[in-house]
């Protein structure tokens, strides 16, 4: 088990060649400093990006193997192209993509866009690629699955019609990471497999997903709160990294040590009661299922099982 250190860095990382990463969301804020820091490390990385032509912009500025692939979780099946084109090993997936606090919209399978595209996508993605997953998933979360107003899933109404609101559709989905992780990490356990499944959140992060908020008043506050309280991208991204590639137990929550984990170096950090429960993890499981007609793909005599 490693020891989180007060001083835990890029620099840190141990060597990743021979490793192949893919990371959502790649091409910008967090996922592109997640990207950098493992390419740097010597791991070849697939920025998985809705625009082809942004990701290859951005991957020209990364030093190291990296390429492009296309994948919009909005739909899946895009997801379901990216993940039929995969061959070989994949050592890590880092579900990093996200929407936050929009205006009300859906997906293009008809799905509240913040609860398909940060839950419903990455699960379909994971699933998919489970075959070829050898180490470990991580899943971007966020302080938000406790925001005030009692965050919960919302089984009656997922995609919140008639009640949306941007940040409860936010808080819903992000709640719905960490159940995610942690019944995956269940499904992983009692198949035997050696990979694990774990979750992180950046604490404060200053990206460009608060320029896409639907108040123009929360924006602006946003947009302030960034230049006085956030991280950049790159510390943004240390509890991601972290969780990629320190040995830490499956089901493991990764963020910022500082005062109300909004900054700070990477450490293990709580969950609220609500992202904890068991059998909560297990009824979005089954509804996840049902909405993707994607299943948990492993048995105890796939690749990537324990010796």
């Amino acid at each position: 088990m490693t020891t989180p250190s007060p001083t835990w860095h890029v620099t840190d990382i141990p060597d990743q060649t021979g490793r192949t990463a893919v990371v959502t969301g790649a091409n910008s804020g967090l996922g592109l400093a997640t990207v950098e820091a493992l390419a740097g490390a010597g791991a070849h990385v697939v920025l998985a990006v809705r625009d082809p032509e942004r990701g290859a912009a951005a991957a020209a500025r990364v030093h190291g193997s990296v390429e492009v692939r296309r994948l919009d979780l909005a739909d899946l099946a895009s997801v379901r192209e990216f993940a039929a084109a995969w061959r070989g090993d994949l050592d890590l997936l880092v579900n990093n993509a996200g929407v936050m606090n929009i205006p009300e919209s859906a997906t293009k399978d008809g799905f509240e866009t913040q609860f398909g595209t940060n839950h419903l996508g990455h699960f379909a993605l994971t699933n998919l690629l489970l075959p070829h997953l050898t180490d470990r998933v991580v899943t971007v979360s966020s302080g938000a699955h406790r925001m005030p107003g009692n965050p919960r899933i919302h089984f009656d109404n997922l995609n919140l019609t008639g009640e949306y609101a941007p940040m409860k559709a936010y808080s819903q989905s992000k709640l719905a990471n960490l159940l995610f992780t942690l019944e995956l990490q269940r499904r992983l356990t009692e198949s035997n497999s050696r990979v694990r499944a774990l979750a992180a959140h950046p604490g404060w992060a200053a990206t460009n997903l608060q320029s896409h908020d639907g108040s123009p008043l929360r924006r602006a506050l946003l947009l302030i709160g960034n230049r006085l309280f956030a991280q950049d991208n790159r510390a943004g991204a240390l509890p991601t990294l972290y969780a990629a590639v320190q040995d830490l137990p499956g089901a493991s929550y990764v963020g910022p040590d500082g005062l109300g984990e909004m900054r700070g170096a990477p450490t293990l950090v709580g969950r609220s009661p609500a992202a904890a429960d068991p059998s909560a993890a297990r009824r979005l499981w089954t509804v996840s299922e049902e909405l993707t007609g994607i299943a948990f793909p492993l048995s105890a005599v796939t690749a990537g099982t324990r010796p």
